[in-house]
């Protein structure tokens, strides 16, 4: 006789299910800093910051890795459209530039600062650090409106701005 066929041995082959139905098999990750531009230096980071004039420089200092990163920059890669009229948007590597991480103490897995013509704008979050945003925010529309407040305020000369949401109750120091 003939010899026994895959079907014979292991029954009827499956079909190959989407994702979501697949319960046994992790999504593969998505990398939205991907799709974001990255500094790969102190001197471009220097840069990014000291040449736009009319924009506010948003910086993710961080880990692309890092899950914290991963959901901000998620949040970032969503808004990043929607406010490139009044914002850019970079992502650094804190092990590869580390050159910052002592000026701004970047400590945290994840750190969202924001800067325009050249100068640091504090945001009063409502945590009592007004340097940095130092978890992942996942509403993009209140990112956005973080955003549209520094530059307005930074704009007007303003150095440090109230954002229009308090944190203090969701992120405590």
């Amino acid at each position: 006789g003939q010899p026994p066929t895959s079907a014979a041995t292991f029954g009827p082959a499956l079909p190959r299910l989407p994702f979501h139905h697949r319960p046994y098999q992790a999504r593969p990750p998505l990398h939205m800093s991907y799709f974001l531009p990255h500094l790969h230096s102190g001197y471009a980071v220097d840069q990014a910051i000291l040449t736009e004039e009319d924009r506010v420089v948003v910086m993710r200092f961080g880990s692309d890795r890092d899950p914290t990163c991963m959901l901000m920059d998620e949040t970032l890669y969503k808004v990043a459209e929607k406010v490139k009229n009044f914002a850019v948007i970079y992502l650094v590597d804190i092990k590869e530039v580390p050159d910052f991480n002592a000026m701004y103490e970047l400590y945290d897995p994840c750190t969202v600062m924001f800067f325009f013509r050249n100068k640091h704008i504090m945001v009063d979050l409502g945590t009592g650090n007004n340097n940095k945003i130092n978890w992942a925010l996942q509403d993009g529309q209140e990112l956005i409106d973080i955003i549209e407040i520094v530059y307005r305020g930074a704009r007007k000369g303003r150095g440090l701005v109230v954002a229009p949401k308090d944190y203090s109750t969701k992120h405590r120091y």
